[in-house]
């Protein structure tokens, strides 16, 4: 994963005398205000209950990255509440307890506990996440790179996006694709364009969720004509990316 500098949400976190999270929405995306089912929430939750404070933490929460818009809206949320209540705890958790708790917000979201994006969000730059259980995340090296975010005005539910994705991968298709991952965390570190390039081709998730996004291989194909170094599905779609130098 990788984190971009915008869009992103605003927040505004202060200490509360009763043990609790509350939750004030300053947007017009009618997001759940009870905190259990809200990504922010739990994820403010899980971390009171490790600290064991004596307060509680109110959130106000201006989204600008939409819901379901596959650009990690939820990460954004569920990372943005643990980094600001870290100040109000006087910085006592590490950036991989932070990932921790924000992991929760993902689980809410999308059904499965991963940290594909709080982990850039929380760390910056571009992450590998090596192993959730236990928590092994890499930070990777990488050349000043642009992405290009393009949006459809459609949503697509991360659990729906995923209920589609093939149980079973041909050991052909899977050695092809851990090829080209292990090109491009190279091409990152030796900040070579080319292997960039040629590395970003997904051949297990795209095939199956292009279908879900209208115009995507036009969209696609248009982009690398004009100059992109690669790029795809982004999250759980609809939005698309491309990397650019």
């Amino acid at each position: 994963g990788f984190a971009l500098s915008e869009p992103f949400d605003e927040m505004v976190v202060r200490r509360i005398p009763e043990k609790l999270v509350r939750i004030i929405n300053r947007d017009s995306f009618g997001l759940p205000t009870d905190p259990a089912e809200n990504v922010a929430g739990v994820a403010l939750m899980a971390m009171l209950e490790s600290s064991e404070a004596d307060f509680g933490v109110e959130v106000e929460i201006t989204k600008h990255l939409k819901p379901g818009s596959g650009i990690g809206s939820s990460a954004a949320s569920s990372s943005g509440a643990v980094v600001a209540a870290n100040r109000l705890f006087g910085d006592r958790f590490s950036k991989t307890e932070l990932i921790q708790f924000a992991m929760e917000g993902e689980r809410l979201a999308s059904g499965a506990r991963h940290a594909d994006n709080v982990a850039p969000c929380i760390l910056g730059g571009f992450t590998l996440v090596r192993s959730t259980e236990p928590l092994d995340i890499v930070a990777l090296a990488f050349p000043t790179l642009f992405a290009a975010i393009i949006h459809p005005q459609i949503e697509i539910k991360t659990a729906d996006a995923r209920a589609i994705l093939p149980k079973d991968v041909p050991l052909r298709t899977a050695t092809a694709q851990w090829g080209n991952l292990g090109a491009l965390v190279a091409g990152l570190a030796q900040g070579d364009f080319g292997l960039i390039s040629r590395s970003m081709e997904d051949l297990i998730v795209e095939p199956v969720r292009q279908w879900l996004i209208p115009k995507f291989e036009a969209v696609k194909t248009a982009s690398l004509a004009a100059g992109a170094l690669g790029g795809g599905i982004s999250g759980a779609g609809p939005s698309i990316f491309m990397l650019c130098k």
